[in-house]
């Protein structure tokens, strides 16, 4: 249980006072006033009948995570639709798009209507994804127009992706029709069949078997060239090389539809994390050496990552404290996502020798992979602005906070991380979900 206490939320009218807002136009002074679910106006000097302190913080779009694992249906032992929505209020989230990895898996109309209806009263807003094929089995198409009519709009067989070149062209075409996205688990079987972690020095210092990079980079090629077959839009799940990025970034200059997703283990770990055989190190695709994090820093900095993700994969206890090889790959990260990224991101190291240039990741680049970018992927009408007539899903950030990380204390059922104990710098103040402030100065209302 989190030991954050509830208390009641605001009601009416009430104005964020004190921030500066950043959204996809820019970055500038401003209060913002929210009414009836609504931004009714953004600008200096405003007032309301209640005030909620945001001095010295950043107002955003409410952030939206498009990877977040919630157990339910099926594991509730280790996180349910509710608690997973609380971590995610917490970590500044006003949506998560639930993974269809449950069980049974997200392949049916009353499966979608079943995740809908765990999620009402929720603390954020928690939109299901489903699976590209019945059961998740790779052999044939779930009813992706059915889901569709339902609002879904991510369609994924999360952990084992599409080895059937012929079914995704097919899943491809239909999306295209559609107008909703197919999303690849890019890891091809038969490569990373046995690994455990990243195969390369480490893996042979720690007699740990390895997948190799290949594994997904062969799987980022051919699957590009089956967007280009089709025109439909490609969306690719946690890629973790260089040369999977490079091949992304190229294709979209040639007018592919195709975005990608980066999470932040990969953005702050390297696969010599794995040297004290920590399970909490353990994840899919596994960390990878140090020139592929500082090539995704680089790429985050250069405005390439379209989503920054949680990749939230709550386990229990049993599943994570037993030996590397045998532990479940994945951790709990909802709720402290922000935070990490605002810690370290701050500079990136590249280049070659001692000399090496320090390449800040700006604060919009960041904000717009966990903002606007998502949602515009959930949502094509997303503007990405705080302004008048908006619905008020906001974030408000308090970039100077300082804290540490415990796990025990969060809201998550789960609570393996390889970040505990971490110093940060950096928390979510209010979370305004609906025009409903559904965390207020770090605690959350429901």
């Amino acid at each position: 249980m989190s030991e954050l206490a509830e208390r009641p939320a605001v009601a009416g009218e009430f104005v964020l006072r004190g921030a500066e807002v950043l959204d996809r136009s820019g970055r500038r002074r401003a209060d913002v006033v929210v009414s009836d679910g609504l931004v009714v106006a953004v600008g200096e000097g405003l007032s309301a009948a209640t005030v909620l302190d945001a001095g010295g913080c950043i107002i955003t779009p409410g952030l939206v995570d498009l990877n977040a694992g919630v157990g339910q249906p099926g594991y509730e032992e280790t996180e349910t639709v509710h608690s997973a929505a609380r971590a995610a209020a917490l970590g500044g989230f006003t949506t998560i798009v639930a993974r269809a990895d449950t069980h049974p898996v997200v392949d049916s109309a009353a499966m979608v209507k079943e995740v809908l209806a765990f999620g009402a009263g929720a603390s954020c807003r928690v939109l299901p994804a489903a699976t590209v094929t019945v059961g998740a089995k790779g052999e044939r198409l779930a009813p992706l127009a059915e889901l569709a009519s339902l609002g879904v709009r991510l369609f994924a067989d999360d952990g084992r992706g599409i080895p059937d070149a012929r079914l995704l062209r097919r899943a491809l075409e239909y999306a295209a029709a559609l107008g909703v996205v197919v999303v690849q688990f890019a890891q091809d079987p038969s490569l990373a069949a046995g690994g455990e972690m990243h195969e390369g020095v480490w893996s042979s210092l720690l007699g740990i078997p390895g997948i190799p990079s290949e594994a997904e980079e062969v799987v980022v090629m051919r699957d590009l060239a089956l967007a280009r077959l089709t025109g439909g839009h490609l969306h690719f799940r946690t890629l973790s090389t260089a040369a999977s990025w490079a091949m992304v970034s190229g294709a979209r200059r040639r007018g592919l539809r195709v975005s990608a997703e980066a999470a932040l283990h990969h953005l702050l770990l390297a696969d010599a994390a794995c040297a004290e055989f920590d399970p909490a190190t353990k994840f899919r695709p596994p960390l990878r050496p140090e020139d592929d994090r500082r090539a995704l820093q680089a790429t985050l900095a250069a405005g390439e990552v379209d989503c920054l993700v949680s990749d939230h994969t709550p386990h229990s206890i049993e599943d994570k404290e037993v030996p590397f090889g045998e532990a479940a790959a994945g951790a709990s990260s909802l709720e402290w996502l922000v935070a990490l990224a605002l810690t370290e991101l701050t500079l990136v190291d590249v280049g070659e020798g001692g000399d090496r240039a320090a390449v800040p990741v700006g604060l919009a680049e960041l904000i717009g992979a966990l903002s606007w970018k998502p949602a515009a992927l959930v949502d094509p009408a997303s503007t990405g602005l705080v302004e008048r007539g908006t619905v008020a899903d906001l974030t408000v950030i308090d970039p100077t906070a300082t804290w540490t990380l415990d796990p025990l204390r969060g809201a998550s059922r789960s609570r393996t991380t390889p970040f505990a104990g971490r110093a940060l710098r950096g928390r979510v103040r209010h979370t305004i979900v609906r025009g409903v402030p559904v965390v207020i100065d770090a605690v959350a209302q429901r």
